[in-house]
């Protein structure tokens, strides 16, 4: 499997140099990376750089709401640039499981799968926790992968939030043997009992919210997760791109310092 690391983990510094950022991930050992945004630049000037650098363009995290209002401009985009996936990152709170919207949300997501395989790209979906309720006793994230086929709809399985919702990584990983390209591997560290508001805060969304010690995403290899039987399960499930991703930094690290780290502890596993 080739490793790969989904750009938001270090936003800022992608949106001050994207070129420097990406020579800097390729010399960490990093084959690939997931885009999230374009940082005013054209899909011409992101190929170029990527091609540059001999970094592979994954794929890419896009809002649903381009992706269903401007369709073919979004998808010719990512195309271009060379992506061979195309991620829906998040659903907004009106649109997930457990709401009216929800059967709504499938065909919104179904009609984006086929606007993408007309130009030749495969739609992924990116869990968090919030797709771990139940609809009828079945998850909704099972419930969308369900309900719109393989042929159209990918995974790529968020393994910190499949473990916060107490579910197994590993376990989760297999299930979905066969549809499962990419892995995101991410690590954390996690109170009993803490306040769920604060894990948003923490990636952006729910800015009322106050960041607490009580959770943290950190690099891998200095969190909760055990990965050795992740990747193991990604091996099996004929993954063939395994990706960091860290929505905030920790420990006093920068976010380049982070997925250092975790380069260099998926490295010494692997030996």
């Amino acid at each position: 499997m080739k490793i790969g690391v989904q750009v938001y983990s270090v936003r800022d510094d992608a949106a001050a140099d994207f070129r420097g950022t990406m020579q800097k991930i390729r010399q960490m050992g990093y084959d690939g990376v997931e885009l999230a945004g374009t940082y005013g630049l054209s899909a011409a000037q992101i190929k170029s750089v990527l091609a540059e650098t001999g970094l592979e363009a994954i794929s890419a995290h896009v809002p649903l709401v381009e992706m269903t209002e401007k369709p073919d401009e979004t998808f010719a985009f990512y195309k271009e640039i060379g992506c061979t996936y195309v991620a829906v990152p998040y659903m907004s709170e009106e649109l997930r499981p457990g709401t009216p919207n929800f059967p709504h949300t499938i065909e919104l997501i179904r009609k984006a799968c086929a606007d993408a395989a007309r130009y030749g790209l495969t739609m992924l979906y990116h869990n968090h926790d919030f797709e771990f309720v139940k609809v009828d006793g079945v998850y909704g994230l099972d419930l969308l992968y369900s309900s719109i086929g393989p042929e159209l709809l990918q995974t790529e399985l968020d393994t910190c939030w499949v473990k916060v919702a107490g579910e197994d990584p590993a376990a989760y990983i297999r299930k979905y043997a066969g549809r499962a390209p990419i892995v995101h591997l991410k690590d954390f560290y996690k109170e009993e009992g803490a306040d769920r508001d604060s894990m948003y805060e923490l990636i952006g969304i729910n800015k009322k919210a106050k960041q607490s010690s009580a959770f943290e995403f950190r690099a891998l290899g200095l969190g909760m997760q055990d990965f050795p039987p992740i990747i193991e399960a990604a091996k099996e499930a004929g993954a063939g791109w395994l990706v960091v991703e860290q929505d905030r930094p920790s420990q006093g690290m920068t976010p380049m310092e982070c997925i250092e780290v975790s380069r260099k502890f998926l490295r010494a596993i692997e030996a």
